[in-house]
């Protein structure tokens, strides 16, 4: 969904730092060969989180839905040396897709995979992070948050996608609509807590920048 005109998201893009040969390669190889595709950050997004991790410079990152490891190598761009992006995705069938970028990429030994539930996995990462970027099951973005929140640096980054979802959070709910009820509960979770400050960007379908407060 574009919230400004077309030919103007377009002047933005060109205007915007150039896709990575190796961010392209993969780009062309999800939409070939992996569902969904439309799930991936893409070029313009893409660029917005490295430029974001390169500014926070953390030490450890973690990343709540993987796919096929875009954002993973765009975040990976302002990691420290010696730092760490921990990185959970469900589907165990991309593990090796993920991997064969991440190597590529020069980031690989810096690179944990994860594979399975996020909800069981987060509370056993014995670390705390700088930047952290949510991506995954809109329905459960309540519990990631407060899964992370505590283990979140003072002045540490939250990154949440998807955030206006298509407009449907400003639309009439339908009563089955899971995903949308839980991302309108999301935004005033982010918006009342006082541990946080927050600002959506109408960029793509929305994305959200949440410090935690503190030195």
């Amino acid at each position: 969904m574009h919230f400004i005109p077309e030919k103007l998201d377009d002047y933005i893009v060109v205007h915007s730092e150039n896709e990575p040969e190796l961010l392209q390669q993969l780009n062309r190889e999800t939409y070939q060969k992996i569902l969904q595709p439309r799930m991936l950050s893409g070029h313009y997004q893409g660029r917005l989180l490295s430029m974001i991790s390169k500014l926070v410079n953390p030490k450890n990152i973690l990343e709540i839905g993987t796919y096929t490891g875009y954002s993973a190598i765009c975040l990976a761009e302002g990691i420290q040396t010696r730092g760490e992006l921990h990185t959970i995705d469900i589907n165990e069938e991309l593990y090796d897709f993920q991997r064969k970028y991440f190597d590529k990429s020069g980031y690989g030994n810096q690179i944990v995979q994860h594979t399975g539930n996020a909800l069981e996995i987060i509370p056993e990462l014995n670390k705390t992070f700088d930047l952290v970027f949510i991506d995954a099951d809109k329905d459960n973005y309540p519990n990631y948050y407060e899964l992370i929140i505590e283990k979140l640096n003072p002045g540490g980054i939250i990154l949440s996608d998807n955030v206006l979802w298509s407009g449907k959070v400003i639309e009439e709910l339908k009563p089955d609509d899971e995903d949308t009820k839980a991302l309108i509960e999301y935004n005033k979770m982010l918006k009342e807590d006082p541990r946080i400050e927050t600002v959506i960007l109408p960029i793509r379908d929305g994305l959200t920048i949440s410090r935690k407060l503190g030195n």
